[in-house]
């Protein structure tokens, strides 16, 4: 019995949300990663779905919670009007198990 509770409190701790924080940037030059919007999922290197809760954050992998302050994110980012202006293309996706990066050569990018 004592092994069942156990296997059930560690797989319920190990499903939790992981998720980035992220602070949206007035100026290109406070930045760390300069991002587009694009229109279509095929066309984005990484999936982003926003979270709503800070303790989500954690890992490099699309989840994104946007802070309040800058001093309270991990990256800055800036969003730019043309697509060839970005080091990254990111789609906002409406379901958290369709985030992730489908181009992990940029990946390097959010560490």
């Amino acid at each position: 019995m004592k092994n069942l509770i156990s296997i059930l409190l560690i797989s319920c701790f190990g499903f939790t949300c992981a998720a980035q924080k992220i602070f949206s940037v007035q100026y290109a030059n406070q930045a760390d990663v300069k991002v587009y919007v694009v229109d279509y999922e095929n066309q984005a290197d990484l999936n982003v779905y926003k979270v709503e809760y800070a303790n989500q954050a954690g890992k490099n992998n699309g989840k994104w919670f946007f802070t309040e302050y800058s001093n309270q994110a991990k990256k800055k980012i800036y969003y730019v009007d043309y697509p060839n202006q970005a080091a990254l293309k990111i789609y906002f996706v409406e379901y958290e198990n369709q985030a992730g990066w489908r181009h992990k050569a940029k990946q390097h990018l959010l560490y």
